[in-house]
């Protein structure tokens, strides 16, 4: 494992989601949750073409550069290799990890999404430097997520050994309790950039998560 790899902050993981900004600029957005503790940020575009979203990644790229936070691209393998990102995200249903890993070569972060046990420790076995575990709670933003019970997540927490983080209907509300069962971090969406004051939101959630 690379150094980068290695010495990944996970603990407030923003997920982009231009939807809940509504007219607000992605990259200020961006900007301002890093400033509020953003330690890593994951680019996801649904819905704009190969153009637009590479354009995007680029801008948002400048931003984590400045911060020294790490940028992953959700899905998309050929945006993560055109922008040299630091790390790609990928699904159940995307290519297997150990082709992406042959893809990438051995400095990507690679994380896996998975809701079972099994997932996760297919993962690991493969070689994914985190998984991404959900949906923890009810969430809007993504609708198909089947949910993890914390007992559940603490079992898998218990199983494996790489990186763990939390992702579905997240909020500074239920975060203490998720943190009580050893997982590294916490993917946000909506409770952050659908704030009025991004970076206060940012803010609010570590404190809360160091209480």
């Amino acid at each position: 494992m690379s150094l980068l790899r290695n010495k990944v902050d996970y603990k407030l993981y923003l997920v982009t989601d231009r939807d809940v900004l509504g007219k607000r600029d992605l990259i200020e957005s961006v900007e301002a949750a890093i400033k509020g503790g953003t330690t890593i940020v994951q680019l996801r575009e649904k819905n704009c073409s190969s153009l637009d979203f590479y354009e995007l990644a680029l801008k948002v790229k400048e931003v984590t550069l400045k911060y020294n936070v790490p940028l992953i691209i959700n899905d998309r393998l050929d945006i993560a290799l055109a922008i040299k990102a630091d790390g790609l995200h990928i699904g159940q249903e995307d290519l297997p990890i150990t082709v992406a890993r042959e893809i990438v070569g051995k400095d990507m972060i690679i994380g896996v999404s998975a809701t079972t046990l099994e997932e996760a420790l297919l993962a690991q076995k493969q070689g994914a430097d985190y998984v991404g575990i959900g949906s923890v709670y009810p969430t809007n933003t993504k609708l198909d997520a089947k949910p993890v019970s914390l007992e559940e997540l603490h079992v898998i927490r218990e199983a494996i050994s790489i990186p763990i983080v939390g992702i579905g209907g997240i909020n500074e509300d239920n975060v203490t309790d998720l943190m009580k069962t050893k997982i590294d971090g916490v993917a946000i969406v909506s409770a952050i950039l659908g704030k009025e004051d991004i970076k206060a939101a940012a803010e609010n959630f570590i404190i809360k998560m160091n209480d």
